[in-house]
C-alpha cells in the first residue's frame, strides 16, 4: 500500500507539490514548554529515560507548529550507556563520559546485543508516540552513526576536531576498529528495537562526518552506514532510512546509493542548488536551511527558505534545517519559516 503521510511519500521518491517539514531538535530549549518538563524530569537523562516526559516533549512542537514528522526525544550517547559507559552531563557543558583509550578500557563494554534492557524506556517512548501522534503525522526514531559516537567516547566529551578519535584510528587502529564495529552492531540492534515499537523512519545522524576524508570517510562513515542501512532494510524493507553524513561535501554525491539511503540530509555548508543537481539526482534530499535564521528571522529567512523549496522542486524533498535549532531560536521565527513553506509557489 502507497505511503499516504506526506514525510512517508517523498521518502518513497514523490515529488510534492508542498514539502513535507519537520527539524532537527524540534523538542528544546527553545521553547518554554520544554523547558517547564525538562524541570519537571529533574535532570537531562531522567527526561530521557522517562517515557511519559519524553513523549510529552516529543509531541510539544508537534501541537504548536504542525510539523508533518515527530522526531523521538532522546540523545546519541544512550548507546553508550547502554553498552557500559558512563554518562553523565554537565550543566552548561554538555555530555561526559569514561574514555575508551586501550584494548582494557574497550573490554569493559557490553556485546550490542545486550542493549535492550537498558534501553527499554526508549521503546516505550516510542510506543506511546505511535498510539498518540496525529495520524498525518509521521514517527522518526533516529541513532548517532558510529563514527560520531565513537568520537564521543574516546574523547569523553565533545571536541572541535575529534582529534582524539583520529589518533586512536592512527596509533591503536585494532581497538578503533573494534569500537566501530560494535557500534555498528549496536545501533543495527536499537534501530531495529525502535521500528518494531513503532518508528515509521529512522534517521542515521554522522554529525561529525566531515572531519573524515578520502578513505577513512569511506571506512567509517560510508561502510558502517551501508553495513546498517542493509540488515535493517533485510529485517523491515518497508522502512526508509535517512542517513546524515554532515558537512560531507563531495562526499555526499553517491552517498545514497552507496548505502541503500532513501533519503541523504545535507547541512548548509552546500548550496541547495549544488545538492539539487549532486545529491536529489539519487532520489530525496533532506535540508537545508542555516539553523541561524531561526535566531535571526526577517526577511533573509524568507527568502532563503523560498530559494530552497524551489532549488528541490524538481524532486523529492523533505524540508529541514542544515543542522539542529539552536536554544537561543526564537519560536515566532519557527512559525515564519513553516509559513513560508507552505505558500511558496513551485512551477
Amino acid at each position: 500500500m502507497a505511503p499516504t503521510k506526506t514525510l512517508l511519500r517523498a521518502l518513497a521518491g514523490e515529488i510534492l507539490p508542498t514539502p513535507p517539514i519537520w527539524m532537527m531538535r524540534q523538542a528544546g530549549r527553545y521553547l518554554p514548554e520544554y523547558r517547564a518538563t525538562r524541570a519537571q524530569a529533574g535532570d537531562f537523562l531522567s527526561l530521557c529515560y522517562t517515557p511519559d516526559l519524553a513523549a510529552e516533549v516529543t509531541l510539544q512542537p508537534i501541537r504548536r507548529y504542525g510539523f508533518d514528522a515527530a522526531i523521538l526525544f532522546a540523545d546519541i550517547l544512550l548507546i553508550p550507556q547502554a553498552l557500559g559507559a558512563d554518562l553523565w552531563f554537565v550543566t552548561g557543558e554538555g555530555p561526559r563520559l569514561s574514555t575508551i583509550q586501550s584494548a582494557g578500557d574497550f573490554a569493559k563494554l557490553k556485546g550490542g546485543a545486550d542493549i535492550h534492557d537498558h534501553l527499554g524506556p526508549i521503546y516505550e517512548t516510542v510506543r506511546i508516540l505511535a498510539q498518540e501522534l496525529p495520524k498525518e503525522t509521521a514517527l522518526i526514531g533516529f541513532a548517532g552513526a558510529p563514527w560520531t559516537v565513537a568520537t564521543y567516547m574516546i574523547a569523553g566529551q565533545g571536541t572541535p576536531d575529534q582529534a582524539p578519535a583520529h589518533t586512536l584510528m592512527t596509533e591503536h587502529p585494532d581497538v578503533f576498529d573494534a569500537l566501530i564495529d560494535l557500534l555498528t552492531e549496536a545501533t543495527i540492534e536499537y534501530l531495529s528495537a525502535q521500528i518494531t515499537a513503532g518508528a515509521e523512519t529512522v534517521k542515521l545522524f554522522d554529525s561529525w562526518a566531515g572531519s573524515l576524508k578520502g578513505d577513512a570517510f569511506t571506512r567509517h562513515a560510508l561502510a558502517p552506514a551501508k553495513r546498517i542501512i542493509g540488515e535493517l532494510k533485510s529485517r523491515h524493507p518497508d522502512v526508509p532510512i535517512i542517513a546524515f553524513p554532515r558537512e560531507a561535501g563531495d562526499g555526499y554525491i553517491g552517498f545514497a546509493r552507496a548505502t541503500g539511503a532513501d533519503c541523504v540530509a545535507i547541512d548548509n555548508s552546500v548550496s541547495a542548488t549544488w545538492a539539487a543537481k549532486h545529491v536529489q539526482s539519487d532520489g530525496c534530499v533532506q535540508g537545508n536551511l542555516a539553523s541561524s535564521h531561526m535566531v535571526t528571522g526577517g526577511q533573509a529567512l524568507v527568502d532563503e527558505t523560498r530559494a530552497i523549496v524551489q532549488a528541490f522542486q524538481g524532486g523529492p524533498h523533505i524540508f529541514n534545517l542544515g543542522h539542529g535549532i539552536t536554544p537561543d531560536a526564537d519560536p515566532d521565527n519557527v512559525a515564519l519559516m513553516i509559513e513560508t513553506v507552505r505558500a511558496t509557489e513551485t512551477v
